[in-house]
């Protein structure tokens, strides 16, 4: 654009080096020189002030570092309406007429397009003007869908556009910088899809002003930065009474990264299906599949996440394995396989508030499910022997570790090699340190006998000619 500037650039959608914004102000800003453009971009972290230079308010922002001054040229107001068809269809203009009537060609068509300046100035605004008053309202009472995305429209344009479309059922309202000031009250009660997306200055408080929309079963709430969620109303294993239609909540794109989040979830009446892909706690790492099963069993009545059914053998699964999981926690904490015994601390019903659903439902964790599984190691799967001669009390036992599959034969070749004695002359006995009766504690080894003894210390008693017996 040239440096010449108009009045009605004012309210102009623009973009800049790839960003939306609105022009508020066109005009000089001294003591710089030369033309400027205020705007207020739709990122108000694109921006450096609120429309003020020096202690003049040139215009205003709804946000404090939401405005810039930029130099004309550097601004792209994009395409006419009518630049755009004779790009797309290649046209060739008529005759030379005037601004108020041109002639253009679609196809071999000659098309007269009078008053096409008034549309091409309305075409390249994409920014929408309510006029004032009721006079609309439910003028378009056949509408079911409207797309108002990067329109830069407020909150309080929402409802009052609402109210021209009283069968309203999806509204998308992506990429405006919306903050939900107020409650709809008679607006907005048929809506059942509302999309959110891309408002990054909506918070979790914003939410309880639209929790109660009758109707809504579909929110999508992705890149909106929220990292928490609490339904007040509601305590430990109870339903809230917010957004008692809402089937399907989409949360990608944000920061949760604690599992608060989808114990919160629960709460929801009607919730069925989830997405929330791209969060701290659900990224698609080598730990998205235990992400996953902990999300299923922290909401018992979902049947679909991230646009997967749920199958009941992946829910039981889930479910198993959180009560596994979490059982030595949940027996620290107070829990007992007697229900009424039970004496679980506020801290972890908190923590884990379906926990005890899936003791009711599976039954209590018993104490062997709870030991620790030692890691798939060499060293923990080796055996202690203490190898003695029974009839030399005088020779020092030894104690040597050995792999449990280890065959007999193999260990009568090890000694032989060990005690420099011919595999021919040992002869061995396992005796157990778990018998106690003289005489019925040893078992004589033949050569292909597996040893598969427990990982406590036992006794190898050599005998041989070389060793007496």
């Amino acid at each position: 654009m040239s440096d010449t500037l108009t009045p009605d650039v004012i309210g102009r959608r623009v973009e800049v080096n790839g960003e939306n914004a609105t022009v508020r102000f066109a005009g000089v800003v001294p003591p710089l020189a030369g033309p400027w453009l205020g705007v207020e971009w739709d990122n108000p972290e694109r921006g450096k002030h609120d429309g003020s230079h020096e202690g003049t308010v040139y215009f205003k922002c709804r946000h404090p570092t939401g405005g810039s001054f930029i130099r004309p040229n550097k601004v792209n107001f994009g395409t006419d309406f009518l630049t755009a068809i004779k790009n797309r269809y290649v046209l060739e203009d008529g005759p030379e007429e005037d601004r108020k009537e041109q002639i253009v060609t679609l196809g071999n068509k000659p098309v007269e397009t009078v008053g096409f300046d008034s549309l091409m100035k309305q075409q390249s605004e994409n920014k929408l003007k309510f006029p004032s008053g009721s006079a609309l309202t439910g003028t378009f009472s056949a509408l079911k869908v409207l797309v108002l995305n990067q329109t830069g429209i407020t909150w309080a344009e929402v409802l009052r556009c609402a109210a021209w479309c009283p069968g309203l059922e999806e509204l998308y309202l992506e990429s405006n910088n919306i903050v939900i000031s107020e409650r709809p009250t008679d607006v907005l009660q048929t809506v059942k899809l509302l999309d959110l997306s891309s408002n990054q200055l909506i918070d979790e408080n914003q939410l309880y002003l639209i929790a109660h929309l009758p109707r809504l079963e579909q929110l999508i709430l992705s890149d909106i930065g929220i990292s928490s969620i609490h339904f007040p109303d509601a305590g430990i294993g109870c339903k809230t009474s917010m957004f008692p239609s809402l089937q399907y909540l989409v949360v990608n794109d944000n920061q949760i990264s604690q599992w608060s989040f989808f114990n919160e979830l629960d709460k929801l009446p009607s919730l069925r299906a989830l997405s929330c892909v791209r969060n701290p706690l659900t990224k698609e790492d080598k730990e998205a599949s235990a992400a996953r099963q902990r999300v299923i069993a922290s909401i018992g009545r979902l049947k679909t996440l991230n646009k997967c059914e749920i199958l009941p053998k992946e829910r039981q699964t889930a479910e198993l394995d959180y009560r596994k999981a979490f059982g030595n926690e949940w027996k620290q904490a107070g829990g007992h396989q007697d229900p009424d015994k039970n004496r679980l601390s506020e801290e972890f019903l908190t923590a884990h508030p379906r926990y005890q659903f899936l003791c009711l439902k599976y039954g209590a964790p018993e104490d062997w499910e709870l030991k620790t599984q030692q890691p798939f190691m060499l060293k923990n799967q080796l055996l202690t022997l203490k190898i003695k001669y029974p009839d030399q009390l005088d020779q020092k036992v030894l104690e040597k570790q050995l792999p449990g599959s280890m065959t007999i034969q193999k260990v009568k070749g090890w000694l032989s090699r060990l005690l420099k004695v011919p595999v021919s002359d040992l002869l061995l006995s396992y005796e157990s340190p778990k018998v106690s009766c003289p005489g019925k504690n040893k078992v004589k080894l033949r050569p292909h006998d597996d040893i598969k003894l427990s990982l406590d210390s036992n006794s190898l008693i050599l005998n041989g000619d070389h060793r007496s017996v």
